[in-house]
This record gives structure tokens, sequence and C-alpha cells, in this order.
């Protein structure tokens, strides 16, 4: 379908699943950056800030046919960005907030090659049911989604019973907005 490789500079497992599924050769490259972004930056504004920030170290690896992605999804509620949980207990409390309520979750996407760069991000939002403390607890306590924005993966458990329903990329919130990524790449690369 082309002549470049994708590079996914990420270890989410989520994210490799997914975009190995656009069909597209993929290598896996990592490196640890720091994932700070100044407090006063819009909540709209942080998910691109930090793709473009997670590639900088790996911009001197880039062969010519490839091209770097990097992304990072951040949950909004109430103008507020809800990061990951930093224990069980505080997932629950994140998971209570979002009961009830509609958030949004936002992907930033980079990419980059030798030659360009270039973000974006895609919006979904999230409605949830009104969510028990048992139904929470089960939740954390199984899933133990500590690894995640907002503290769930709509892919499991917690989506089946708590999203009532969603307005805009599934996959967004997932991690990748693949028809975005894929539209994307497309236009600029192909």
């Amino acid at each position: 379908m082309s002549n470049f490789k994708l590079v996914l500079g990420s270890k989410s497992p989520r994210r490799q699943a997914l975009i190995k599924e656009l069909g597209f050769p993929v290598e896996i490259r990592t490196k640890e950056v720091e994932e700070i972004y100044p407090e006063d930056l819009p909540a709209a504004e942080v998910p691109e800030f930090l793709a473009k920030l997670k590639a900088s170290p790996l911009l001197d690896s880039l062969a010519e046919d490839e091209i770097l992605v990097t992304s990072d999804t951040i949950v909004v509620l109430n103008r507020k960005v809800i990061g990951k949980p930093t224990d069980a207990d505080a997932a629950k409390r994140m998971i209570a907030d979002l009961s009830g309520k509609t958030h949004t979750v936002i992907t930033g996407v980079c990419l980059t090659s030798n030659n360009e760069q270039h973000t974006f991000s895609s919006k979904t939002k999230v409605f949830f049911s009104e969510l028990t403390t048992e139904e929470i607890n089960h939740y954390v306590d199984t899933f133990q989604p500590l690894d995640k924005a907002g503290s769930y993966g709509i892919q499991e458990w917690i989506g089946y019973i708590g999203v009532s329903k969603i307005e805009g990329c599934y996959y967004n919130v997932m991690g990748l907005p693949l028809h975005d990524l894929y539209r994307k790449i497309k236009s600029k690369f192909l």
C-alpha cells in the first residue's frame, strides 16, 4: 500500500494493536519523556503538546522512509484534565466523578518525518450512566486501569455496562483515532 514504514512511539499495548490494523508496516520505538505541560495551557491543547513532546527524543532515529506517530490521550470533565490515577483509590474516585456525567476524550497525534511534522487532535464525547460503588470497585479491582486516562478502558467491562453512548470515534477513546490518523497519513504523506 505504500513505500514507507510507520514508527509508533508508544509502549501502550492498545495503541500498538490499533495501529497495526491500518495495514502499514509498523515498528515500535520508544524513549522515555517526562509528560509535563504548562499549567496555563488550555485543556484542548494539552494532547497535541504532549504528542509533539513525545516525538522529540525519537527524531534523530528516523530513517528517510519512516513516519513517526506519537500521541497522547486525556479525559476532560468540566474543563479540567483528568490524567492517569496514582493508585486504585484514585481510580475509584475518578470513575465516581465520571459516573452519570458526560466527558470529552481528546487524543492529540503528531506525525513526523525527516522533512515535516503535523499535529492534530480528535475529540469524542462519552456519556456515562450512573454507576454504583460496587460496580466501580469491581471494575478497578478486577481490571486495574491504572495506566489509563480517566481510569477506564471503554473496551473493557466498564464500557459495556457504564457507557450509554458516544459521539465521535470509538478508537479515539481507546487512545488512537484510526479514521483521522489514516486520513492524515494519506493526505500528508501518500
